[in-house]
């Protein structure tokens, strides 16, 4: 991942000791790389305690427990791995809104998942963008695994039915599903995603094992927003993080563990099939901090 906060080389070099003007500049540039001001307010002020507790005044020696503070935000008792069921099929369903790359992460995970000897099947229940079907088809293809789809704005709950009438029949281990992805404001799409996530109760009598909610790296503080909104309808497991390789700050990932209790699972980037990494806490910190 490349540097997320661009400037904070900026800090550590214009400042020789630690003192008030510098805590408003190493604040304002954590608001700037994408964390919230109440979560960049809780870093500052745990990192002013050590700093007279340990009687820190040195730039580096705070730049290690400037990473221990934000090490702890993402560090979590929950797995960061993705949950598999002791009785198949194992069920993901993935939401997040349009543009952020959910079709091509969920090839990514179909395909990190097959390549460990997982028999996968897709559910198309983005069933009002012909595009989205095709996309997600066309990764099946190339994947070699079975897709369940139905015509064109099809009920998406009927969809799920059928694929997991199927994944049981032919005894498959995972079945990921794709979802609508209009704005994270619209009562219908959270209706929609309800009604989901009830056909897979009934069906299986559990819950799906993982709601994942697909992020772009690089949307910034809006990404908080989403993430709240389809907590609240879907309670979301975990975030997938995309896009990482581009222009993102990223502390938004600090913000939406802080604020709202979600991990981050999983990592895209590039174009490529196998673009895809499980979450590493300590690089990513690393590379938030040079």
């Amino acid at each position: 991942m490349k540097r997320i906060f661009k400037n904070l080389n900026i800090v550590w070099n214009h400042f020789r000791k630690v003192g008030d003007e510098f805590w408003d500049e190493l604040e304002e540039e954590l608001i700037a790389g994408d964390i919230s001001i109440n979560t960049a307010d809780m870093i500052i002020s745990s990192l002013k305690v050590k700093a007279c507790e340990e009687k820190i005044t040195g730039i580096d020696s705070l730049k290690k427990v400037l990473k221990q503070e934000m090490l702890a935000i993402l560090q979590t008792e929950e797995s960061t791995v993705l949950t598999v069921s002791v009785t198949p099929p194992t069920v993901y369903i993935i939401v997040g809104v349009n543009g952020v790359g959910k079709t091509s992460a969920i090839a990514k995970i179909a395909n990190m998942l097959k390549q460990q000897g997982k028999k996968v099947m897709l559910a198309a229940a983005d069933t009002y963008r012909s595009a989205a079907v095709e996309q997600l088809g066309h990764f099946a293809k190339i994947l070699g695994i079975d897709m369940v789809k139905h015509q064109r704005n099809a009920d998406p709950g009927a969809v799920v039915f059928d694929c997991l009438e199927s994944a049981l029949a032919k005894e498959v281990d995972l079945v990921m599903i794709d979802t609508a992805g209009r704005m994270h404001t619209s009562f219908n799409l959270i209706q929609e995603l309800k009604k989901i996530k009830k056909v897979v109760e009934k069906k299986l009598g559990r819950s799906p094992e993982e709601v994942l909610l697909t992020i772009d790296s690089t949307t910034g503080q809006n990404a908080r927003n989403q993430a709240e909104i389809f907590s609240e309808s879907m309670d979301v497991s975990g975030i997938i993080l995309t896009k990482t390789d581009g222009a993102s700050k990223g502390g938004i990932v600090l913000t939406i563990k802080n604020d709202l209790g979600i991990p981050v699972k999983i990592t895209t980037k590039g174009e490529k099939i196998g673009d895809i990494e499980y979450f590493d806490q300590v690089g990513f910190v690393d590379s938030m901090v040079v």
